[in-house]
């Protein structure tokens, strides 16, 4: 019954004691319910004294169920609450003032605490408005002054304060601190941060931005003071548009609820008509109309589709909002429904299940220097390039020196497009690349070497120090620390098939396939052959995921059954173009999303048993006399409560993964 979409999820916010109006209003019928009953029992008052206090009761109970009834007539529909006051006015008639009060008692108070329970997982999505503050310091000549965060621009330059909240997505410039990203990524440590190199830089792309020194609004700054350069308006911010994307993914509905819905259509009618013919009941079985009447009135009860119409929304809002404070998002119902069918899923390689920058993994000597003496060099000549490869080797080499004190001078470093580097020290030749920046012959034990790394999926530097070879430098994008843990524990909650596609050739693939356990590696993919990947899977599994970084992988993300997008508080295409994306740039989280998400079908499926169960023992009973009115009401709003408080459970969804 999909009147409960606005009548029985929405608030009333409006009455005169506030959000509590319809409870009190509940109980307040409640209570002149039970005055009427025991007055009728106990009493030899005249009737009409009995009446009024049954009067007030039906007065308390109807005020929100009329409303809404009237709502809905309005727009042509008709509905739950217009059903229930078809049956309390059907009660009065009959002279059952008690159980037409009960009734209207009854549904109120269980309309009253379905709003509360609603309201509850509302306000855990709603919290996340509440991470924003509502005044930024913001520096004007030689002072801060407060200005609301809607007035920043980009480029000010605003202070935070220690342990209060950052107010806008921007880049550290002065200070260095650890900043707790709960709020945004989920990520239960801090993370430390430091100022940026170069503070009058335009960034033209996020992307550009170190991880180290960007941080976002919404997040909560550590003990230090800092500085921070805006780079995007509030209302263009990763928690603003988290927020309307949280509030967007409610309203999209899942497969089941819209099955439901269309059920809804056709149950609704079909009710109508079953009350009406068993109006005329006394036709057929011997007993008075107002018998038949009454039977009818008990039938329109037990048939009302309340807990069925609650059942589907009030998981897929617990499980979104449980989901948001995790740090995941996932917008709407339907990737919340498709994430807990998952057998298979497909990784991008770089930034997705390794680092996704070089690291230096070996250093082989071959000519008797010391590393030491071999890395000083190297170091020297390579601190002039700015390649990626050049500036790994800079900052893992210097970890592996004993002492880093003092570099020799380089003279005419010139880089020799994609061979590698060359330059004179202390009037010697020092060369590093690969094999074909040699002209002479390499010898046969060392070319044995480079042949053995690269095997390894390894990009291999040879180092010529004046006439002689003096050792090999291996690198390689490294595998993520939590990969090989988070396909265990992907395995152990049932995904069967974990397939890796990347652009490096097969070797690399291999070798990081091997080391973290996926089942599967296709390397030297265009984007267009990792789409041909997943539909050739999708066909084989019939759904997929493909978890990529959301930029190159937006192509395989739109054709797979759901898209997962990494790191997506950083990417603004990542955040557009995934169906369910990880805040933070963790894939540990994967585990318990697919977890919840399984956890959510469970709970759905348990309330459509709970709520069509409810029904198919009622109705019959109703319709062959053996449950009145009062029966059915408890029944029915007792079921719409389990329904709600079931869904309930998913806020309460532990985390067993991080």
């Amino acid at each position: 019954m999909s009147g409960h979409n606005h009548g029985c999820c929405k608030p009333h916010n409006d009455g005169i004691f506030g959000d509590k109006t319809e409870l009190i209003f509940a109980v307040i019928s409640g209570v002149f319910l039970l005055t009427g009953f025991l007055l009728d029992t106990f009493s030899q008052l005249n009737f009409i004294y009995i009446l009024i206090p049954y009067l007030i009761s039906y007065g308390f109970g109807g005020y929100y169920t009329l409303k809404e009834a009237v709502q809905e007539i309005s727009k042509g529909q008709f509905e739950i609450d217009f059903l229930m006051l078809v049956a309390a006015v059907g009660a009065a008639l009959l002279d059952k003032w008690a159980e037409g009060a009960l009734l209207l008692f009854l549904f109120s108070l269980g309309h009253a605490l379905e709003h509360l329970a609603m309201e509850k997982a509302q306000k855990s999505i709603e919290s996340l408005t509440k991470l924003s503050p509502k005044i930024a310091l913001r520096k004007e000549e030689d002072d801060f002054v407060e200005v609301k965060i809607e007035d920043l621009l980009v480029g000010d330059i605003i202070k935070i304060k220690p342990n209060s909240t950052i107010s806008a997505d921007g880049v550290l410039i002065s200070g260095n601190t650890s900043i707790n990203q709960a709020p945004i990524t989920g990520e239960s440590i801090p993370v430390n941060k430091e100022p940026i190199g170069n503070i009058e830089s335009e960034y033209t792309s996020e992307e550009e931005i170190p991880e180290k020194s960007r941080v976002y609004a919404g997040t909560i700054n550590g003990n230090n003071s800092i500085e921070i350069k805006v780079i995007k308006k509030s209302q263009d911010s990763t928690l603003n548009r988290l927020i309307t994307m949280v509030q967007e993914a409610q309203e999209k509905k899942s497969p089941t609820q819209l099955l439901t819905d269309k059920f809804e259509k056709y149950y609704v009618p079909a009710v109508l008509i079953l009350i009406v013919l068993l109006n005329f009941a006394f036709l057929i079985v011997d007993e008075s109309w107002q018998d038949s009447f009454y039977r009818s009135m008990a039938a329109l009860v037990a048939a009302s589709p309340c807990a069925l119409a609650i059942s589907t929304p009030s998981a897929v809002l617990s499980g979104i909002a449980r989901a948001a404070k995790g740090g995941v998002l996932i917008k709407g119902g339907k990737p919340l429904e498709d994430l807990g069918t998952l057998r298979a899923l497909a990784f991008d390689k770089t930034g997705t299940l390794t680092e996704g920058k070089p690291k230096m993994t070996d250093v082989v000597l071959v000519n008797g220097l010391s590393t030491d003496e071999f890395l000083r060099k190297v170091i020297a000549l390579e601190s002039s390039s700015n390649h990626p490869l050049a500036k790994a080797v800079v900052r893992d080499g210097k970890k592996r020196m004993e002492s880093i004190n003092g570099f020799p001078a380089v003279k005419n470093s010139e880089a020799i497009q994609g061979k590698g580097i060359k330059g004179s020290i202390n009037g010697e030749l020092i060369q590093i690349g690969n094999l074909e920046l040699y002209t002479e012959e390499v010898p046969a034990d060392i070319q044995q070497k480079i042949q053995q790394l690269e095997k390894e999926g390894k990009t291999v530097m040879l180092v010529q120090d004046g006439e002689h070879f003096s050792g090999i430098i291996a690198l390689m994008d490294t595998p993520r620390e939590a990969a090989k843990s988070t396909l265990t524990n992907l395995k152990k909650i049932g995904i069967r098939k974990m397939i890796m596609l990347t652009g490096d050739n097969q070797e690399v693939a291999n070798a990081v396939a091997s080391e973290i356990g996926v089942t599967d590696a296709y390397g030297s993919l265009l984007p267009e052959e990792k789409v041909a990947q997943i539909k050739k899977l999708e066909k084989e599994e019939s759904k997929i995921a493909m978890i990529g970084d959301g930029v190159n992988d937006a192509p395989a993300m739109a054709n797979s059954t759901v898209g997962i997008a990494m790191g997506a508080a950083g990417s603004d295409v990542a955040l557009e173009t995934a169906d369910v994306a990880l805040m933070a740039d963790k894939l540990e989280i994967l585990p318990f999303a697919i977890a919840l998400s399984r956890k959510a079908q469970q709970i759905v499926r348990q309330n459509l048993w709970i709520s069509l169960g409810v029904v198919a023992m009622l109705l019959p009973a109703t319709i062959f006399g053996w449950a009145n009115i009062g029966i059915a009401v408890v029944f029915h709003e007792g079921s719409t409560l389990v329904v709600v408080l079931n869904a309930l459970r998913l806020l309460a969804f532990k985390n067993k993964y991080s």
